[in-house]
């Protein structure tokens, strides 16, 4: 079959990639690398692809969309949060230190967590109709462990998660070579090349679903309208 044979068209989709390594720009990054093989699948298909690395900005600790409100001098993330907000897709990565997620990734999720609560205008939460997904490296054990508590935390604000949404590179456990070392082998994998092009498009096509139907049905799920007395039919077994 023709590659081209029933290709969905995504353009007009727009995707944000944070990298969550510890390594600043322009230092060589291995989940840049592993990053960038996601990016340049997105930019094939069309989708407009905005990227940065967390640590080169100045984001502030706390879970407020703007720490200067609570005593901060400085905070980044208000806008950086505009051009989260922008895309259709959130795709988090970062590295993996003791078999868990980086303390800068822990940040990211912290500052998505405090806008939260804010609602669209349909009453959602302000996340809903978004895409999510995770990409990881390392040396060591721990990319299911960082999928599993980065998927769950950005299914919990409101993203939407597809199939598959996860992808890494850890080597040879124990601890094996970096993702970028010379004759590791991980620009060459193929499970990991796979599992990335597969986490890639099927954030693709959930986006892609999401902004035919104009953004997750909001009917069961809206804030404003449970607020105001609306309770989609739940009852209370305790006024029976």
């Amino acid at each position: 079959m023709s590659e081209n044979a029933d290709r969905p068209d995504f353009t007009g989709l727009k995707a944000m990639y944070i990298n969550c390594t510890l390594k600043r720009s322009p230092e060589p990054s291995n989940t840049q690398a592993l990053i960038d093989r996601s990016i340049a699948v997105m930019e094939r298909n069309g989708v407009s692809v905005d990227s940065i690395r967390a640590v080169d900005y100045d984001i502030a600790t706390g879970v407020r969309p703007d720490m200067t409100e609570y005593g901060w001098d400085r905070d980044d993330w208000p806008a950086l949060l505009e051009r989260v907000l922008a895309a259709d897709i959130l795709v988090l990565g970062g590295p993996i230190w003791l078999g868990d997620n980086s303390s800068v990734m822990r940040r990211v999720i912290e500052r998505l967590y405090g806008y939260s609560g804010v609602l669209n205008d349909k009453g959602q939460y302000a996340y809903y109709g978004r895409v999510g997904g995770a990409l990881f490296t390392g040396n060591e054990d721990g990319v299911k462990h960082c999928a599993m508590s980065t998927l769950y935390s950005l299914q919990h604000i409101g993203y939407s998660i597809p199939p598959q949404a996860d992808a890494g590179w850890i080597g040879e456990a124990g601890p094996g070579p970096s993702y970028l070392d010379e004759g590791s082998g991980g620009p060459e994998n193929d499970f990991v090349n796979r599992n990335t092009t597969f986490l890639t498009y099927n954030l693709l096509h959930l986006a892609s679903i999401l902004r035919a139907s104009g953004g997750f049905p909001a009917y069961g799920n809206q804030r404003s309208e449970w607020d105001a007395g609306c309770h989609f039919g739940y009852e209370n077994p305790e006024y029976r």
